[in-house]
Parts: structure tokens; sequence; C-alpha cells
């Protein structure tokens, strides 16, 4: 099973979203859906620039078809750190760890965030942005709204992803990501996205897909908003590794990122001693 695999099994069983009134696989087809949808996010605030998103779109079966081939993932710590903790992985992150160190510092100071525990998720998420999807994020999230067996959940995640496009941080067709919907180099879902990204760049649009200082702030913010406590360390049975299980629910994933950042973490303070 890969990682991406997880991480979507894992998002995947996260609690219910608010009630939404649109009702899934309604008699009138995927249509009838979208209109309903297209109402309740006009009454949520949404602009006819996000309810554009929905014209034109079709159910993507081959959506259906990943959510439906999830299995029971099975391997242990050691076997999924050992494989995902590669000497590759290890080079990398430690070449960025250098490359980005004013953003990294910059990060640390405004989020409280080290900039080890960021690289580590960014590593692990897409290989540092290598491969972080090819789907449209709008029609994912609106066939597996439609699909009902987690129709209110999605259906938020529809609206969050109209609300990206209202605000003019990317068009429908530049939001491509992952089947269940997750965009960019550290794979947010739209309501994350929408509630946690921030423009680090300042080019007055927050970019998870292009921009290197976008993505690693709006992680550390994710991390912060989730309880991070700045100066306290990460490890399992260490304040902040209950953070790091609200990036991901799955102990061996959260085990794994926060093993990660501590290889990260002392490689680079052996560099500046």
């Amino acid at each position: 099973m890969t990682i991406r695999m997880l991480t979507l099994a894992t998002l995947l069983t996260l609690s219910a979203a608010p009630a939404f009134a649109a009702q899934c696989n309604t008699p009138g087809g995927f249509p009838a859906f979208l209109d309903q949808i297209r109402k309740e996010a006009a009454s949520k605030g949404v602009s006819p620039r996000g309810l554009a998103a929905l014209d034109g779109l079709t159910v993507d079966d081959a959506v259906l078809a990943a959510d439906r081939r999830q299995h029971v993932f099975n391997q242990t710590f050691e076997q999924f750190s050992g494989r995902m903790i590669s000497q590759d992985r290890m080079t990398k992150g430690a070449r960025h760890m250098q490359t980005h160190a004013a953003t990294l510092k910059r990060v640390e100071q405004q989020f409280g965030v080290p900039g080890a525990v960021v690289v580590a998720i960014w590593g692990l998420e897409t290989d540092y942005g290598v491969v972080h999807g090819k789907r449209s994020v709008v029609r994912s999230v609106a066939t597996l709204a439609y699909d009902c067996r987690r129709t209110e959940k999605f259906q938020g995640e529809l609206i969050d992803a109209m609300r990206i496009i209202d605000r003019g941080d990317m068009k429908a067709e530049q939001m491509i990501g992952e089947w269940a919907g997750e965009i960019g180099q550290t794979q947010f879902l739209p309501s994350s996205y929408y509630k946690y990204a921030v423009d680090f760049d300042g080019n007055g649009r927050r970019d998870l897909i292009g921009s290197v200082p976008d993505v690693l702030a709006s992680t550390a913010n994710f991390l912060k908003g989730h309880g991070w406590q700045r100066g306290q360390g990460w490890s399992p049975g260490e304040p902040n590794f209950a953070v790091i299980k609200e990036w991901n629910k799955a102990e061996v994933y959260a085990k794994t990122i926060a093993l990660f950042a501590q290889k990260l973490d002392g490689g680079n303070k052996r560099a500046e001693r």
C-alpha cells in the first residue's frame, strides 16, 4: 500500500461534516444534484465565479473505482518507516533544509513549527512536490459527494473548493490533485486549504501547487491551528505528537513523520557543529 493510499484511507474516516441540503444520487441524476449544490453554495456566499466551477461537470468513474479499491493497511511501523525514510528522501530533505533555510526560519518564527517537521511532511506526502495528482479536484469531490457514501463531508469539500476559486487563489482548471480532492505539495483537502493556506511569498494569492514558501508556511499554519506548542517535542509521548496525528490519524504514519523530522533535525544540527 502506498503512502498516498494510507493518507486517503485515513482522511476519509474523519468526522462527518455539517449537514447539507443536497440529496446524493438524486432521481434527476448528477445534473440535478449539481443544481442543488449551486443553490446551497450561493446561500453560503459563493459568487458566480466560484459557482461556474460546476459547469459541465460529469461523474468521474475512475474516482469511484479508486474509492472502492482501498484496503486495510497492515504494515508495521518498522516496515513502513524503513521503506518511506529512504536514503534518497533523506538526502533530498537535507538539501531542501539548506536551500529553503531562510524561508523555514521565517516559518518557525511565525508559526512555531520547526522546519524539519514541515520538510518531513513535504517529503512523505509528495516527495517534495514531485507527485501530487493529476485529476480535477472539483470533479473528484463532486463525484464523491454524489456517491452517497460520505456525501456530507464531500459536499463541504466541494463548496470549499468553490470558495478557493472565488477567493482568487486559483482557477478551477488549475485545481489539480489526487482522486479524493487533495491539492498541492503537502496534499490539503479543500476545507484545509481554504482555512489554513497562507500567502507567504506575497504575490496576493495562496498557491499550494506552485509556491514552495506558501506550501511550507501553510503546512506549519495547519499544525499551529491544531495546537502545535512552540519549543515542545514531537516524538511519541511528547506534546506535539498529538498534533502530528491531526495531520494523519494513522499511528504508523504519524510516527514516521516524527522519526523523519528527528533525523532531518539531527542532521541539520550536526552540520552546524
